[in-house]
């Protein structure tokens, strides 16, 4: 089945002459007569501007900033564009066959809406996804492990909670979080050692283990490990506001002593849980 067999919603004039003239925009920038910043460009020196506009939507979304949100993913489609026209440049791919490889695999991974298999809640549809992917696999060289396919550049935290989901749906796993809380004492209990014994490089190795655990924590407690500390750090940067406001700007802070300064936090904890 394709989408052209599907009674879809039809897209409005405006999307379409939108997207059209922003792809072909973006084909003139990097023309003969288009910019040459946009020229030299290359698959890797695009690749650190698609990390930064992706963090930016993460902000604008945390923020409920919505006009920041439809400027952000403008930044991000620009991305998109960016890759498919070097890539039809290179004889690669175009646009085209990104979206229509898209709209199969939007198909293919939903049989229970475009097909005859049955999913009554998401957890039905996250098995099926699974199964769908097993056999998009096959005919696929094989991977050498199954953890392959997880990025090594993604975001460590993101990575580990991959990792740790990859390798419990073959049953290597902690049964509940119980053991993880315990693995956790263990983890602080080695990297304590080895900050008492000085190694510094054993120290960062125990260090890592403990994040690697707290992550799979995190997996078992159901908890985005990332917007659980993005959310942390806010809080901390608005406490810290507070301490700066009471002590008259950042100079005087810093003039404070400690033991000022755990007060000051204290107050500012205590007009957070007030407003």
């Amino acid at each position: 089945m394709s989408s052209a067999d599907l009674q879809l919603p039809q897209v409005d004039e405006r999307t379409r002459g939108a997207l059209s003239e922003a792809v072909a925009m973006m084909a003139h920038l990097r023309g003969p007569e288009g910019c040459p910043w946009d020229r030299e460009q290359s698959f890797d020196s695009i690749k650190r501007h698609t990390l930064e506009e992706t963090y930016e939507v993460f902000d604008a979304i945390e923020r409920g900033a919505w006009p920041d949100l439809k400027d952000e993913l403008g930044d991000l489609l620009l991305q998109v564009l960016f890759y498919a026209q070097m890539a039809a440049e290179e004889g690669y791919f175009t646009i085209a066959d990104v979206a229509e490889n898209l709209n199969a695999k939007l198909i293919r991974r939903h049989p229970h809406i475009f097909g005859d298999a049955v999913a009554t809640d998401a957890g039905a549809v996250l098995r099926n996804w699974e199964e769908i992917k097993r056999e998009e696999k096959k005919g696929k060289p094989a991977d050498v492990s199954m953890l392959d396919d997880i990025p090594r550049t993604m975001p460590a935290t993101l990575e580990a909670s991959k990792i740790g989901s990859k390798a419990a749906k073959v049953g290597f796993d902690w049964p509940d979080s119980s053991g993880l809380f315990a693995k956790m004492d263990e983890e602080i209990a080695e990297l304590m050692v080895e900050v008492e014994a000085g190694q510094q490089e054993k120290v960062e190795e125990e260090f890592g283990d403990l994040m690697f655990t707290a992550m799979n924590l995190a997996r078992h407690l159901k908890i985005d490990p990332e917007a659980a500390l993005r959310r942390s750090n806010a809080k901390f940067r608005a406490r810290f506001h507070r301490m700066e406001e009471e002590a008259g700007g950042g100079e005087a802070l810093q003039s404070m002593s400690l033991s000022e300064m755990e007060e000051s936090w204290i107050r500012a904890k205590a007009a957070e849980a007030k407003a």
